[in-house]
Formats: C-alpha cells, structure tokens, sequence
C-alpha cells in the first residue's frame, strides 16, 4: 500500500513541548488495514539502504503475510515477555532498544497500552518519548480514532469503544506525518480477502466497525486532521511576518465585529459564509490603547455567540482599526474579511479623512484579500468606523 501524498513536516523549535534529538516520523490511518505497518517496515528497507542503522523495537503483523515478509532483511530487538493474569504476554523492551540505540527504531502501534509490569511507562507513546530524547529517530503508527479530542466523536459515530488513546501534542509534535490511505471500498475488499482480520472476524467486522458509513467518517477525520496540522504548519512559518500576497492554499475567513447594535447579525453572517466553503471563522474586535475595558454585557453576548458558532475570537487593543485588521489578516493569512457598512454620513467621512470600509477594502486589496461589505438593515451591521468595533 503506498501511502497518500500527504506530509508535513514540522519545524521542531516551533512546538511547545522540549525538543528531543531524535525524530519522529508517524503514519496515520483512518482504521486497521490500510497499510501504516508496511509504509514503517517499507520506510524501513529504505532508510537501511540509505546506509542508515534501522532496527524493529516492536511490530504487529496480525498475520498479515506481506507485512511479515518485510521484516526479512531487518534486524529485530528481541521483545520482552511479561506474566500478566496467567498470560504470557510480549512487550516492547524499551531497555534493550536503548542498549541497541539503532539510528532509527521502528515502533508500531503508538498509542498501545504497555502490559503492567513491563516497563516503566503505561503507555507505548511515552516509551518513544524516551527514545527521541535518548537521541534515536523513530517511525510509528497511529489511526486517527485513538487521538483524545477525537475518540468520543468516534466512539458516537461508530457505536464502538475506543479504549486506548493518546494526546494530541504527541501527534502534532511529530517531524512528519504521513497519511496511508485507502478508501472504504477498497478496504472492505481486503477485509473480505482474510488481508485485515481472520476469516471468523469478517462478517462482524463488516456489519459493525468496517461499515461504508463508518470508514468514510474516519477517512474524513483523518483528511481533516491532516489538512488543519498543514495550515497551522504554514501559519507558524508566516507568523509575525506580514506578506506582500495570500497564500491561497485553503479559505480562511476573519469578521471584524464591534459592541455596538448589529454585531451578532453580522457574526452570524460570517458564519454561513464560513460554512459554505468550509473555512475556519475568526472573529477580531478591535479597541484603541487607552479605552475603557467594554463592559461584559455589552461584548460578552457577542464573544458567547462566537464560541457557539465554533469560531475563534480575538481581542486586538489599536487606535487605528483598519490598520489591526489588515495586519491580523495578513498574519493569519486570511483570504476573506466580513464588515459592515459604515454608520458615517459622508459629512462625516470627509471631515475624518474617509471611510475606513474603504480604507481596508484598498489595504485588503492590495495584498489579494476579497473584502464582504454587508449592508445595513434594522440597524446592523457594524463596520469598523463604528464606535468599540
């Protein structure tokens, strides 16, 4: 199975956990069988002809007989063998591979829970932790069910327990993530062929976990993750830079909101717009140095609104609005602002030195960013010459 041509690889010193010397490389998958333990053993042979010292710390085949052939050529780190509950039971012997210390060290199945007794961690992610630090690179795998802040989602939509997981921060550390993929139909036929589970496993499997709808709820999450550690890889490699142009790799949308009436229209708005291209939604409000701290109930409701909407908000302190909006935008490389139209009379513009809707839509402009101007109706919405906004 070749995986997807999707990486990213990360920059170490930008990620808020301490930097190991060794560097992990992790393969995720949308579910068991899609190929993450032959794209390591694969990764493996190549790494190895390159010249470097590769060895196996630990892999599960599941009888899967072209992944086991692929441990040939391969040295592996002898396993270690625990009595749990009058069971013989193997586990990663995490003292030997750091004994071994191979260049690279292959290690499935990230987010296993270790036997009792076996070692000094509970969890297979912190043996790799422990591998990194020692200075030894490390190529795992992982499905996408088992990260935290996704396995209740999973558990809701596949009426299956998710029992073993692991933080986020550990995915998102990773040097690279690369994503092995198959789509539901072609997986479904290898379980159907005995290549995923023995032949008394796949009538269940196939009515329960491995159905259509489940496989592709799983595939998308695993895109999604993938698509969002991309964009946020991207916004670190901007970040406190102001570009001359957007970046237009995927739709990014900000709504520049304000205390006074009309606001939650215009947020909702945002919103739908957000929605219909499937675009994450930031919310910027905007205050000069030295105002008055706006009191809860006049912004609160509005910052309440924007969390139910799944955006993001941010308070941003300035004198000059359309100068805090444009350059947030360009920060977060932004390819799409919401506003309202201006309260001002044209008295008021000329006398001020001009509308800031024009203002920003010419700043926007000049950098490729669309500006909407949503029009006023019953008193909404706020643009940023509005007071607070």
């Amino acid at each position: 199975m070749k995986p997807w041509d999707a990486m990213i690889e990360h920059d170490q010193d930008s990620q808020d956990e301490p930097d190991a010397a060794g560097r992990l490389r992790i393969y995720l998958g949308a579910a068991a069988g899609v190929g993450k333990t032959y794209a390591m053993l694969s990764e493996g042979h190549r790494r190895q002809e390159r010249g470097a010292d590769v060895a196996i710390a630990f892999v599960e085949c599941h009888g899967r007989g072209l992944t086991e052939r692929l441990i040939d050529g391969l040295e592996v780190i002898p396993r270690q063998t625990v009595t749990y509950r009058g069971s013989q039971l193997q586990e990663l012997d995490l003292a030997a591979v750091l004994h071994r210390r191979p260049q690279v060290a292959l290690v499935d199945e990230l987010a296993h829970t270790n036997v009792p007794g076996s070692g000094p961690h509970e969890k297979r992610w912190q043996d790799v932790l422990d591998l990194l630090a020692a200075g030894i690179d490390v190529i795992t795998t992982v499905n996408i069910q088992h990260l935290e802040s996704l396995a209740d989602e999973v558990e809701r939509m596949t009426g299956a327990r998710v029992r073993e997981r692991l933080p986020d921060w550990v995915v998102r550390r990773a040097d690279q993530i690369e994503l092995v993929d198959s789509s539901p139909e072609q997986l479904r036929r290898r379980l159907v062929h005995g290549n995923i589970y023995p032949s008394e496993q796949v009538a269940q499997a196939l009515t329960g976990f491995f159905r259509p709808e489940n496989l592709t709820a799983l595939r998308e999450l695993a895109l999604r993750f993938l698509a969002a550690e991309t964009g946020d890889e991207l916004l670190r490699h901007l970040s406190g830079t102001e570009p001359d142009v957007v970046w237009e790799t995927t739709e990014r949308i900000l709504v520049a909101v304000g205390a006074a009436a009309g606001g939650d229209a215009l947020l909702r708005r945002a919103a739908r717009i957000a929605a219909r291209v499937r675009a994450e939604l930031d919310v910027v409000h905007v205050t000069a140095p030295d105002s008055r701290a706006e009191d809860d109930g006049e912004i609160g409701p509005l910052r309440d609104l924007a969390a139910d909407l799944g955006a993001r908000w941010h308070d941003v302190r300035d004198d000059d609005p359309v100068r805090a909006i444009a350059r947030f935008a360009r920060q977060r490389q932004v390819t799409q602002i919401v506003i309202g139209s201006s309260q001002r009379s044209r008295w008021q513009q000329l006398v001020s030195g001009g509308s800031n809707v024009l203002r920003l839509i010419r700043e926007a402009g000049a950098v490729g960013i669309d500006v909407h101007v949503i029009a006023q109706r019953d008193g909404l919405p706020v643009s940023p010459d509005s007071d607070g906004g």
